[in-house]
């Protein structure tokens, strides 16, 4: 008896240990065991308390009249699966008629308190479907990203949802993207990984790193094209346009509009050309945007107009171009000057990390999502990489990016410089590579004369 006792009190100073210290370890083994108890066992009486039953049909309160039973309970939605994963369980859900799928999201907080999950998330899967993907410990504390993330043509894992799920940036569903966010916030670590997943996709990478250079030159042996300062970004986005329209040149040579052709075959983007005529697409990375739209002088003047036009032409013209713009900085408002609106407006994808007041959440999310506005001005300064991201159709999810290292971007940049493009048009703007540095003598201090 004994030793029973010892090996009870052992598993539950191991369970204890591990929830404290790597709570994925305890979620794994003890957990996920817990938690489909508890869910299961709870299920009905929790649904009823969120008001989440209806009433039994008419003929089954017929039926009970006439056979003198007691009156059949409310009715739950059904549980069509239960399903754990590495971070939590999915509960997929049936729902009964009178039922809507808003009447489960707006319960997510109180199914969260009943169910004793870290966080419960619900979408609609389709008419009659509800998805409850439950997370059984703060995932985003520590992040962790799986060992085999799905990775295709222009899509890439970024980071982290609250609810457990892969964050992927895809381009070719989202072209363009704004990320802001205030010093030390994450944002330039967000790039950072992104730059590195990019850099094993057969893509051009081009940056505008107006820092001179300190965020995106490490990374230069895996980018076409690069610039350090205004004048030279100007210069590049001109030859980005230019290349655009050789690019549009070709689509219409190619796009084979005959009598006998199916509508299906006619080109209309670089992703309808045959594999040995598609130009690689471009990823314009821009390192902090705010530098660009600044001006002092009337010659600066000149030369922002001339690039803000630009990006505004690239966004609204180069998707089909293959061409796609990742655009940072730490505030993107009005205050930038005219065209900063209507180049917003071209960002579908906006993501936000710390930011020191709420105006600049509202320059993100003001105009597609306004409850991510006070989600975002939440972010701790203790949560560096924790960020909110939206797009247009107006849904948002908290997510945290992994930190990733200069040293381990370079790296990754670096093992696949091999598929850098040489593009023509970009050739002036290629980066040069720094040979290895020789070693300076420093000259030994004289010694003191005797007297």
């Amino acid at each position: 008896m004994r030793w029973l006792i010892a090996a009870v009190v052992l598993v539950a100073v191991l369970a204890g240990l591990l929830r404290w210290r790597r709570p994925a370890w305890y979620w794994l083994s003890f957990g996920v065991t817990f938690a489909t108890c508890r869910v299961l066992g709870r299920y009905r009486a929790v649904m009823d308390a969120c008001g989440l039953t209806v009433p039994p049909p008419r003929w089954r309160l017929a039926i009970a009249r006439m056979a003198n039973r007691p009156v059949p309970e409310p009715r739950a939605p059904r549980i069509l699966r239960l399903r754990p994963t590495r971070t939590g369980l999915v509960l997929r859900l049936g729902l009964r008629a009178g039922q809507d799928a808003f009447d489960v999201a707006a319960s997510c907080d109180r199914l969260r308190h009943s169910f004793g999950m870290f966080g419960v998330t619900s979408r609609e899967i389709r008419s009659g479907v509800v998805e409850l993907r439950m997370t059984g410990y703060d995932v985003l504390r520590r992040v962790q990203m799986p060992a085999r993330a799905e990775r295709s043509t222009m899509r890439v894992p970024v980071a982290l949802r609250e609810d457990g799920d892969v964050h992927y940036r895809d381009y070719r569903t989202t072209p363009h993207a704004l990320t802001i966010g205030a010093t030390k916030s994450g944002k330039s670590v967000y790039q950072r990984n992104l730059a590195a997943e990019l850099a094993a996709q057969e893509v051009a990478l081009v940056g505008i790193d107006c820092k001179q250079g300190v965020e995106l030159f490490p990374l230069a042996r895996r980018f076409s094209a690069l610039a350090d300062n205004p004048d030279t970004a100007a210069d590049l986005l001109d030859a980005l346009i230019s290349h655009m329209e050789d690019v549009y040149q070709l689509i219409r040579a190619e796009q084979r509009i005959t009598a006998d052709t199916p509508d299906a075959d006619i080109a209309a983007d670089i992703w309808d050309l045959p594999d040995h005529l598609r130009p690689v697409p471009i990823v314009l990375l821009v390192d902090e945007v705010a530098e660009l739209a600044l001006f002092a002088t009337k010659d600066e003047e000149k030369r922002r107009d001339r690039i803000i036009t630009a990006l505004a032409r690239l966004a609204q013209l180069g998707r089909a171009a293959g061409i796609y713009l990742e655009i940072c900085g730490q505030r993107f408002g009005s205050e930038l000057g005219k065209g900063i609106t209507m180049l917003r407006a071209q960002l579908s994808v906006r993501t936000a990390h710390r930011v020191n007041d709420e105006t600049s959440a509202n320059m993100a999310f003001g105009d597609i999502a306004p409850d991510a506005v006070l989600a975002t001005v939440q972010i701790p300064v203790s949560a560096p990489g924790l960020a909110i991201t939206g797009d247009a159709s107006g849904g948002w999810s908290r997510i945290r990016t992994p930190h990733t290292s200069l040293r381990a971007a370079v790296d990754a940049c670096n093992k696949h410089a091999h598929l850098t493009p040489d593009l023509p048009a970009l050739d002036a703007f290629r980066p040069v590579l720094a040979s290895p540095a020789v070693p300076v003598a420093i000259p030994a201090p004289a010694a003191p004369a005797t007297p």
